[in-house]
C-alpha cells in the first residue's frame, strides 16, 4: 500500500510504503506525482517504508517506468526505513537517477523531513 502524508510544503511528496505494492497503488501514486510536478516543476520526496515487503510482478514494472519517466523531475528522494535492505535499496537506485537520494533510519525521520528543506 502506498499511502500519501502529510508535508509542510507542496514541493514535498511523502509516502508510507507498507505491505507488498500492487499495480493498483501506482495508479493513484504516478497521478500525485505528476500533478505536484506540474505544478511545481521539480518535486523532492520522502519516502517511508513500514513493514514493507516489495512488490509483486506488475509493481516491478510500474516502479521501473516511473524511475524511468521521472529520473529528471525529482530533486532529492529520503528514504526512511526499518532494515538493512532497504539501506541497500538507496545505493541500488542512485545509478538510475538524477535525483540525490539520502537513506535515513526509521529514528531519523525528522532528519529526513530537515534535509528535503534544505
Amino acid at each position: 500500500m502506498i499511502e500519501e502524508l502529510p508535508s509542510p510544503s507542496e514541493k514535498i511528496l511523502a509516502f508510507r510504503l507498507s505491505g507488498k505494492l500492487h499495480d493498483e497503488d501506482y495508479k493513484t501514486f504516478v497521478p500525485r506525482v505528476d500533478e505536484a510536478i506540474a505544478k511545481e516543476g521539480k518535486v523532492r520526496m520522502l519516502a517511508e517504508f513500514h513493514d514493507f515487503h516489495g512488490w509483486d510482478m506488475h509493481a516491478v514494472w510500474h516502479d521501473t517506468k516511473f524511475a524511468t519517466t521521472h529520473c529528471t523531475k525529482i530533486e532529492k528522494v529520503a528514504l526512511v526505513g526499518e532494515t538493512t535492505w532497504e539501506k541497500y535499496m538507496a545505493m541500488v537506485c542512485k545509478p538510475f537517477t538524477m535525483a540525490k537520494i539520502e537513506y535515513f533510519d526509521a529514528g531519523d525521520t525528522d532528519k529526513a523531513w530537515a534535509w528535503l528543506q534544505e
